[in-house]
């Protein structure tokens, strides 16, 4: 078996290739390829460019035999929802829509004068967001969809151009709402509604399966190493929760912090009442039998987008030194507003929020950050204090991986605002759990417990312990009245 892991790790805004060694116990990481990514506008819609996508994993397994690597395992993991259709002689039938394109506006009311939300929840567990896969097959044009012989998710299209093996992986699956908690298959009905057929995906597939070595073709064409393909916990968050390390005798949750916040419980059992599905709570597929209940938060792509605009002239550490030196809660806006999603000026559609709710409009780019991490935070502490209601244990920790976890601010209000100890860290939370899906499959490491004991002794976790917040129930009492617009 391979002693190099290989984690292709794409997100919505970068992506990259990182290699992994377990050597004395401990894991090591070290990035060799990275690029960026994002959707592109054209016509009025918004599309990945996948094809891009797949030369830059060519160009990182290139630069490994560069590192001397003849040889390794290989996984991947990207965002969710997303889908290619490809025909019968395997080709790519239209660009890749991304899912923050606005042909999904109102689509959720259409879907619902044919199947009420509570029995969709009830069959998937799903949460009800706009740009679910449910809603895009809804949308989409329906010559297309008749013409597809196969319908693979972005990292099933990945793994499909490497090997040639047509997979559906259950953690990427699951986040299409089409998933049936009951019957571990696509839901009959939904298929139906949305007239597609069951033949048109490929077979259900669990994250550690070996799916065989990437095509001779195309390593004698790159000149490549020789890759074992293992399938990982392909939906990135499901990788993410992976890479958390193991709290012994304490109840965690954790916020997987990227452009998206993933704030949950890892579960044996889904949760899929009445209750869960009005506060709007998910129950995504895990690796080995386990479910995420969580909320998706708007995250990072608040400050991205800041960013952005800025004509990145501001790197995230210096946004967030800009935010620690203004003052703390004076601007609140509700994350998770649909408002939020794609606009064409997210400060500018900040403002606007703070003006309508009667607050102070943010004026530096400064306040504008504050604006975000400050209610980021307060968006946790309601979150937290739902997903104790809802799961009827109390929370003791919560654990923030992934990038939004270098930032010390944002971290630190968490804290605060909700009143518990935050560890913070590992940042490559994703590509560990990429390669630890790997790891177990080539029999390195026993199983996932023993797996997280090594994270976490492998790489520094930092504590966080709450400070007294001034004025706290006025503070909660306005986030409420906001929360509203």
């Amino acid at each position: 078996m391979p002693s190099n892991h290989i984690a292709v790790d794409i997100g919505a805004s970068s992506g990259r290739l990182v290699l992994g060694k377990l050597e004395d116990g401990k894991i090591s990481l070290e990035e060799i390829h990275r690029f960026s990514n994002g959707f592109t506008e054209r016509n009025g819609s918004c599309f990945w460019d996948i094809d891009y996508l797949f030369d830059q994993i060519i160009t990182g397994l290139q630069k490994a035999k560069t590192y001397g690597v003849q040889k390794c395992s290989l996984g991947i993991d990207t965002w969710a929802v997303d889908y290619v259709l490809i025909d019968k002689n395997g080709e790519k039938i239209q660009e890749v829509y991304s899912y923050r394109d606005n042909r999904t506006e109102n689509v959720m009311e259409k879907v619902a004068a044919h199947i009420s939300p509570e029995e969709v929840y009830k069959k998937t567990g799903i949460q009800q967001l706009t740009f679910n896969t449910l809603y895009q097959f809804y949308v989409h044009d329906q010559r297309e969809l008749e013409k597809a012989d196969k319908i693979l998710m972005v990292p099933d299209y990945l793994y499909y151009r490497l090997s040639g093996r047509l997979i559906n992986e259950v953690t990427n699956a699951s986040t299409t709402q089409l998933l049936n908690l009951h019957t571990r298959d696509y839901d009959t009905d939904l298929l139906k509604l949305l007239h597609l057929k069951r033949e048109q995906f490929a077979e259900l597939t669990e994250p550690g399966e070996v799916l065989g070595f990437v095509r001779e073709a195309i390593v004698q064409q790159y000149d490549l190493p020789e890759c074992l393909l293992i399938c990982a916990a392909t939906h990135d968050t499901a990788s993410s929760v992976l890479g958390v390390p193991v709290q012994e005798g304490r109840s965690s949750a954790y916020i997987s912090s990227g452009t998206w916040s993933l704030l949950g419980v890892e579960l044996n059992h889904p949760i899929n009442n009445h209750h869960a599905r009005t506060a709007n709570y998910t129950n995504e597929w895990g690796a080995f039998g386990t479910y995420r209940f969580l909320k998706n938060v708007m995250g990072m792509w608040l400050i991205q987008e800041v960013r952005r605009l800025e004509n990145d002239r501001y790197s995230f550490a210096e946004l967030a030194e800009l935010a620690a030196n203004e003052e703390g809660f004076r601007s609140l806006i509700p994350c998770n507003h649909t408002r939020f999603l794609n606009p064409h000026n997210m400060i500018e559609e900040m403002r606007r929020s703070c003006q309508e709710s009667g607050q102070h409009v943010p004026a530096t780019i400064g306040q504008v950050a504050r604006c975000i991490f400050d209610s980021l935070a307060l968006s946790y502490y309601s979150y937290l204090n739902e997903l104790e209601e809802l799961t009827g244990t109390p929370v003791d920790v919560v654990q923030i991986v992934g990038g939004g976890s270098n930032n010390e601010l944002l971290c630190q209000l968490t804290a605060d605002v909700t009143g518990r100890e935050v560890l913070a860290g590992p940042t490559e939370s994703t590509a560990l759990g990429n390669i630890a899906v790997q790891l177990i499959r080539t029999r390195d490491i026993s199983g996932i417990h023993e797996v997280r004991k090594i994270i976490g002794n492998s790489f520094e976790i930092k504590s966080y312990l709450p400070r007294e917040v001034l004025n706290f129930s006025e503070l909660t009492n306005r986030w409420n009245l906001v929360s509203r617009f």
